[in-house]
């Protein structure tokens, strides 16, 4: 992959020079290899990618814990449907209730028609997880857009549903048979997306759930909480407060870091 860095806001009296950091794929590379480290797709084409504290879940060793079986009780007799986005009909009802579903989940103009018939689109989403009531052929009571790379990952993208069933908590029973599906069916991963704040952290009820710290997947959660809870005035690995959750320090986290940039006087120059 390439890497492109995009400056953001800068401190200078503090001496924090921030950059937005951006992957390009290289021929022979697919979108797994971006997502395995640390990257999600910043454009519908997959054409580029964003390094972000994204969430996954290794699935070989995931076991339910009472907390996910609780909600899928809760949820009733929840099924799901893989269909590949080809052969998914987006009518114009289901257009309609998603656009307004974005509109009251995320915020007006957050999903605007635009932006969601240029993911349709594009190829970012490649297949739809249809969840069902009941039978095979029950009601559908939501549906998740994904990004499938069998076997190494899914990425759990955008869910809509109905929100008069908030008291059945029918997103978070969607996210947990998401799990189950993927387990079952054979991948490695799914990623949930960003945790950037305390209102996301309902994604880290799976077990052994990782993010992606910006050199190494970890499974602390007590770190996460400490990215979210925390505003340090510096750089986080110039922060004492951090630096306690990296084990060896800067060198660990130096060796531990996916990134090489080959230079004139290294090994492979």
């Amino acid at each position: 992959m390439k890497l492109v860095f995009s400056e953001a806001s800068a401190d200078p009296d503090r001496y924090v020079y921030p950059y937005v950091v951006w992957a390009f794929p290289d021929p022979g590379e697919t979108p797994a290899d971006l997502f395995e480290a640390g990257f999600l797709p910043s454009a519908p084409d997959l054409s580029r990618f964003y390094l972000a504290r994204q969430l996954r879940v290794p699935l070989a060793p995931w076991r339910p814990t009472s907390e996910n079986r609780r909600v899928r009780r809760k949820a009733g007799d929840l099924r799901c449907e893989l269909v590949p986005l080809d052969r998914f009909e987006v009518t114009p009802v289901r257009r309609e209730a998603w656009l307004a579903f974005a509109e009251a989940r995320f915020g007006r103009g957050v999903m605007p028609g635009a932006r969601l018939d240029r993911l349709l689109a594009g190829r970012v989403i490649t297949h739809v997880l249809v969840f069902r009531e009941g039978r095979d052929h029950g009601p559908e009571c939501g549906v998740a857009l994904l990004h499938l790379e069998s076997p190494r990952l899914a990425y759990y993208y955008y869910a809509f549903y109905d929100l008069a069933s908030a008291g059945r908590n029918l997103g978070m029973a969607m996210m947990v048979r998401a799990v189950e599906w993927a387990r079952d069916q054979g991948l490695a991963h799914l990623h949930l997306g960003t945790c950037y704040s305390p209102r996301a952290l309902y994604k880290t009820q799976f077990e052994g759930i990782e993010f992606f710290n910006g050199h190494r997947w970890s499974g602390n959660l007590a770190e996460l909480r400490h990215l979210l809870e925390t505003r340090p005035d510096t750089h986080r690995l110039e922060s004492s407060d951090y630096l306690a959750f990296v084990d060896g320090g800067l060198s660990a986290a130096s060796d531990a870091s996916p990134f090489r940039v080959p230079t004139r006087g290294s090994p492979k120059a």
